[in-house]
């Protein structure tokens, strides 16, 4: 089984994949300070959600 090489998507979705991994931080703080302050079932799995996602980039598996 090959390994997801991401250079070889197209230009423009390499720019976004990169934007939304840029973002993911700062989205992921906001979203650990709204779930510490008014903790409802969403927010939590957004919350989960995103720190998934930001492992994901950060381990390279996206």
């Amino acid at each position: 089984m090959a390994r997801y090489y991401r250079y070889k998507l197209p230009p423009w979705c390499r720019y976004w994949l990169v934007v939304f991994e840029k973002a993911t931080l700062p989205i992921m703080i906001f979203q650990l300070i709204r779930t510490l302050f008014f903790p409802t079932t969403m927010d939590v799995f957004l919350l989960g959600l995103f720190v998934g996602i930001f492992i994901a980039f950060y381990m390279e598996w996206i």
